[in-house]
């Protein structure tokens, strides 16, 4: 039997000439007595649930509180690791800017070289050029001096050559009577022969000191 806090206003006794029913009373204070008995194991499983909600709602805050610390431990992290990787992308952008630039100056220069090497090319194939137009119209000019005293050589000894006409007969003679090429070299070898084994001198090697 539940007893409210109405049912302990509204309770009456029955009242005796010398004051309430002794019987009444103790069955009310029995029953007010289990009701609280009640209470209090009521209370105290209350109590026990509460502590029990508490330890929980710690444990909630204690998991909050560690998902906040790793949360925040992430957040930095991530934070270091995006700056570290914008840290690589600038170094790495400012090398291969670096790199880019070196390689565009070697290609400048390279192509400057190049460039210097052609007209350096040109300018001696200009010379050769020149050169050899000399060279050849040097050579013309010396064939053509070569052709020009060839022809008047030619054109001189036609002159020398054509027989006058009252010398033909004399010339049949005066060639009759000289001697042959053929005839002159042997006479030639004779001569040398003859110089060679003089007996005259194998004589007088004889005849040396005795």
């Amino acid at each position: 039997m539940k007893i409210s806090p109405i049912d302990i206003q509204q309770q009456q006794f029955k009242t005796r000439p010398f004051g309430y029913e002794k019987a009444g009373v103790d069955q009310f204070l029995e029953l007010l007595a289990e009701e609280l008995e009640r209470l209090v194991r009521e209370n105290l499983d209350l109590m026990e649930e509460l502590a029990r909600e508490k330890a929980s709602l710690k444990e909630l805050r204690d998991r909050e509180e560690t998902l906040k610390e790793t949360l925040v431990t992430t957040q930095k992290l991530t934070g270091e690791l995006k700056s570290k990787a914008r840290r690589d992308i600038d170094t790495m952008m400012a090398e291969a800017e670096v790199k880019a630039e070196r390689l565009m100056h070697n290609a400048e220069a390279r192509r400057l070289e190049l460039i210097k090497e052609v007209q350096e090319i040109k300018r001696q194939k200009i010379d050769f050029e020149v050169n050899l137009r000399g060279l050849l119209e040097k050579h013309i000019r010396m064939l053509d001096l070569d052709a020009v005293e060839i022809a008047r050589g030619d054109a001189e000894a036609g002159l020398l050559e054509e027989p006058l006409p009252f010398a033909g007969h004399h010339e049949q003679e005066s060639a009759a009577q000289q001697p042959s090429a053929d005839q002159q070299k042997s006479s030639a070898a004779s001569q040398e022969l003859d110089l060679e084994f003089d007996p005259g001198d194998e004589g007088d090697d004889e005849d040396g000191p005795k």
